[in-house]
């Protein structure tokens, strides 16, 4: 029997797919234990709840929103490139640098660096384009 290789860059989509998690917990964080009527976590209607928050909260939701957003274009470019039998160094390697930019987003998003934010958005864009296209021949 022979099994399929789990590779780095598979090990990122998972990463990837729980940053989103990580921005709501950022934005909750504090909360749980305030009760609603003084502004804590209402579990009843999280989404709501997110909604109306304000600076750092806020903006922990809104990057989990754009965290969400960028999740389906990664992983068709891991998966399209692991199907074109990209080289697999180079797409680990892509794929671990999509992650750190991601994590770096999140951190200017929720600190307020909004230009830092839009230039590391940009490149995590452009390193996905690339790990779509390292299969490419």
């Amino acid at each position: 029997m022979t099994f399929a290789r789990f590779t780095i860059a598979y090990w990122c989509v998972l990463v990837a797919a729980i940053l989103p998690i990580v921005c709501a917990g950022i934005a909750k964080y504090g909360m749980m234990s305030t009760p609603m009527r003084a502004g804590g976590y209402d579990n009843h209607n999280p989404r709501s709840w997110l909604a109306r928050q304000s600076d750092w909260r806020g903006r922990a939701n809104a990057a989990q929103a754009n965290t969400f957003e960028a999740l389906p274009f990664f992983f068709a470019a891991v998966i399209i490139a692991h199907l074109l039998q990209a080289g697999q160094t180079q797409l680990d390697i892509l794929a671990l640098l999509f992650i750190v930019l991601r994590i770096a987003y999140i951190m200017m998003y929720v600190g307020d660096l909004a230009t830092a934010r839009s230039a590391i958005w940009a490149l995590a864009l452009f390193v996905n384009i690339g790990i779509l296209f390292s299969g490419y021949r």
